[in-house]
């Protein structure tokens, strides 16, 4: 047991004598170090811990990562050299990269001679085979940074001094600049119809190529038979097979469908300017002002009640397109009998009234209501009226009669409603009852009669009273109420014996049953 803690102590004091004089970095970093890094990192080589984690070899790999990202990035979308690695990802980098072998070792274990070119972005193809490393790899610069395009390494071989264009590939092939090819479907003008058989020349002179125009009128304005009145957008209507090769559908490439008369309608006669700077209106009227037998009055909307097929088909129908149903006499109408102005400015009322106005033969008396009474057959054709919604109810015997017998004209409100106003000569009464004969009297008949003149008046009947004839009281014809005098002398005068000593309050002493029955007890009345 000692002689083994002798040899730690021994051990650790070796260590740090070790340490003591360890190379360049010194302290125990050295001691453990099994040697210099390579030039590139050398800036970091006393930094162990960019490299290195304590006690974990699992970390290694994203130590080394975190540095070279471009490598990381490779790795994760499978592309480049280490991207396409099977085992990249578990595989430690330090697998091929070995460190610690000195300044000028070189830890890229790279054999130029054998590496498969294929496995990079590039795959060597044609003459590409036959060409150095250091042809497209300069010195001191990584793989990577190789250029990847044709005219970034071909710009001084390229014959065509850009006119073309940087996309060599585009007509050449790594078999050798001689050997090309060119397929026109590839730019933006795919040649079609007609094109296919157009020489080069023709469209590029002097061989320009790039920054050509590709609109139609560019080329063919001296073949537009149209002199520029259908605009410059040739391909709306034409195509690359020839010009009277027409693809130009109306119905499916405008708004505006071609329907019954329209469709023998020519270009000409819509299109008079230029097609597309002058943008045509799609209403009737804009075309057929000049057609308009109304002269404006039913507004601009031809087609509310005309078609496509001609003037003379009328769809329109006021019973459904209108909240106006037109019926009875008013389907004889004719349109301008209501419509006389602007159909869709004048907003016109839909009251009887308003056009029946110089028709009433009520003078207005009824009001403006017509149809309370009348219908559209006709003024007289089923007039409904309901007397018993007026001040003058017609019960009994009135129910019976014609309406004549009280409306001599048709100012219907011009008849009296009052008893006398018909009934004056049956008056049995000559009035000493008033004129009110209602307050009797019912329409039912004459001889059917209830009054009861204790409720209806001011006035009781007692005593004596009772018996008097109504005569005895109501002398006079009265017209409208009656209104008499309560007290007992306005009858009685005549009949007093004290000749007015006792004054007029007779009812403070005498009693209604007799003059000749008094009591005392009348007296102590105020």
């Amino acid at each position: 047991m000692r002689a083994l803690f002798r040899l730690l102590i021994w051990s650790i004091g070796a260590l740090w004598a070790t340490a003591i004089w360890a190379g360049p970095l010194g302290g125990l970093e050295g001691a453990v170090m099994p040697g210099e890094v390579i030039e590139g990192h050398a800036k970091y080589e006393k930094q162990c811990e960019k490299c290195h984690s304590p006690f974990s070899k699992a970390t290694q790999n994203i130590l080394c990562n975190d540095c070279h990202k471009e490598v990381r990035a490779d790795i994760a979308d499978k592309k480049g050299f280490h991207g396409r690695i099977a085992d990249a990802k578990d595989k430690p980098c330090k697998a091929c990269h070995t460190e610690h072998k000195g300044r000028k070792a070189n830890i890229v274990l790279l054999d130029k001679d054998t590496f498969d070119h294929n496995s990079t972005d590039f795959q060597l193809k044609g003459k590409h085979k036959q060409i150095t490393c250091a042809a497209c790899h300069v010195a001191k610069k990584k793989f990577r940074e190789a250029q990847g395009k044709c005219y970034d390494c071909h710009k001084g071989d390229e014959p065509h001094k850009g006119k073309l264009g940087k996309e060599c590939d585009v007509c050449h092939k790594e078999t050798g600049w001689k050997e090309f090819f060119f397929d026109h479907s590839r730019t933006e003008f795919a040649l079609k119809g007609k094109h296919q058989g157009v020489g080069c020349k023709d469209c590029h002179v002097n061989e320009r190529y790039a920054g050509l125009p590709r609109t139609c009128v560019s080329c063919h304005r001296s073949d537009d038979k149209h002199k520029g009145q259908y605009g410059e957008k040739c391909d709306k209507c034409h195509t690359a097979n020839g010009w009277h090769s027409v693809g130009f559908d109306h119905d499916r490439d405008t708004k505006f469908k071609l329907e019954g008369k329209h469709v023998d309608v020519t270009c000409a006669q819509c299109h008079k300017d230029n097609l597309f700077k002058v943008k045509l209106k799609t209403d009737c009227y804009s075309c057929h002002q000049l057609q308009d037998e109304h002269k404006g009055l039913y507004g601009k909307k031809c087609d509310t009640c005309h078609t496509l097929k001609g003037w003379s088909e009328i769809r329109f129908n006021h019973d459904k397109d209108t909240k106006y149903p037109l019926r009875g006499k008013h389907k004889d109408v004719s349109c301008r009998d209501c419509h006389r102005g602007d159909l869709y400015k004048e907003k016109l009322k839909t009251e009887c009234f308003i056009c029946h106005q110089q028709d009433d033969a009520h003078k207005g008396q009824e009001g403006t209501d017509c149809k309370r009474c009348h219908n559209e057959e006709g003024w007289s054709k089923k007039v409904a009226f309901d007397h018993d919604i007026t001040k003058f109810p017609l019960l009994g015997v009135h129910s019976t009669i014609g309406c004549e017998e009280c409306h001599s004209t048709s100012s219907f409100k011009d008849a009296k409603v009052q008893c006398t106003s018909c009934h004056n000569e049956d008056d049995v009464h000559k009035a000493r009852l008033g004129t009110a004969c209602e307050t009797c009297h019912t329409p039912t008949n004459w001889k059917v009669w209830q009054f009861d003149h204790d409720k209806q008046t001011k006035f009781r009947l007692d005593g004596a009273h009772k018996e008097t004839h109504c005569y005895r009281c109501h002398e006079k014809p009265v017209v409208g109420k009656i209104k008499m005098e309560k007290t007992c002398v306005s009858c009685h005068l005549k009949d007093d014996a004290h000749g007015g000593t006792y004054g007029r309050v007779c009812e403070r002493c005498h009693v209604t049953n007799s003059f000749k029955e008094f009591t005392l007890e009348n007296r102590k009345r105020p």
